[in-house]
């Protein structure tokens, strides 16, 4: 007997689609956090680790890269079960669904979409006569033989800013997606015990993912399937 492809997707379960899934949310900063932009061309006197800004408003931000690889890292730690890959193209087949690969014969396209984040309380803040969103650490390093200093200054975003969180979610295949969603969700969570941005083992870089929604931007998808996932990320 002749089976066609219908008849196959249809023996697996699987159904082909194509939907665009908005996930919205907040990003709130509960210690000071550090992403670090470019010092290059610093005049004298400057902060030595200043944090990257949005080149639009001066404000700080918050790369779609850096939350990518954060959530990739740690989704790799627990789902990669207790192996070192030795590339990111060797993660669990999950997690390659989610953020992609490039490996040869199992080359993947992304099906999460990251924007860069921004300040979306700066006007709150200023209510409250904080008119800077950053704040600058003094830290020094203790030469253990010499018992010489060497100071330096790190830019921080300050406790109590709010960026805006906004993903993008390809939904290709109808019986993936609630699996998909709860490694978005673990992710999530596991980044809240964690840490975004640099020297996290010293109190940096804290966060609380908020207010998270799921909006269908492009197609349909089966409704209950929606509000499953919904409910898991209201459980973040």
């Amino acid at each position: 007997m002749h089976i066609t492809n219908t008849t196959v997707e249809e023996i697996k379960g699987g159904k082909h689609m194509y939907a665009k899934i908005q996930i919205i949310g907040t990003i709130h900063v509960e210690t000071g956090m550090h992403i670090g932009g470019s010092s290059q061309f610093a005049a004298i006197g400057s902060v030595d680790s200043p944090v990257i800004r949005d080149a639009g408003t001066d404000l700080p931000m918050i790369p779609g890269s850096s939350l990518k690889g954060k959530m990739r890292t740690l989704l790799a730690k627990k789902y990669n079960q207790g192996r070192i890959a030795g590339s990111p193209d060797d993660d669990d087949e999950r997690i390659l669904r989610l953020f992609g690969s490039a490996k040869k014969g199992n080359v993947k396209r992304s099906r999460l979409l990251f924007s860069d984040m921004t300040v979306s309380n700066m006007d709150e803040l200023k209510d409250i006569g904080i008119h800077s969103s950053t704040e600058i650490k003094f830290e020094n390093t203790i030469n253990r033989l010499s018992a010489v200093a060497n100071p330096r200054q790190i830019e921080r975003v300050i406790r109590g800013t709010v960026f805006e969180l906004r993903l993008i979610y390809d939904a290709e295949e109808e019986n993936e997606i609630e699996e998909d969603f709860q490694l978005i969700k673990d992710g999530f969570e596991l980044l809240q015990y964690d840490y975004l941005g640099g020297h996290g083992s010293r109190g940096y870089g804290k966060v609380k993912i908020a207010d998270l929604e799921m909006q269908t931007a492009v197609g349909e998808i089966d409704g209950e399937i929606f509000n499953r996932c919904q409910s898991m990320l209201e459980e973040v």
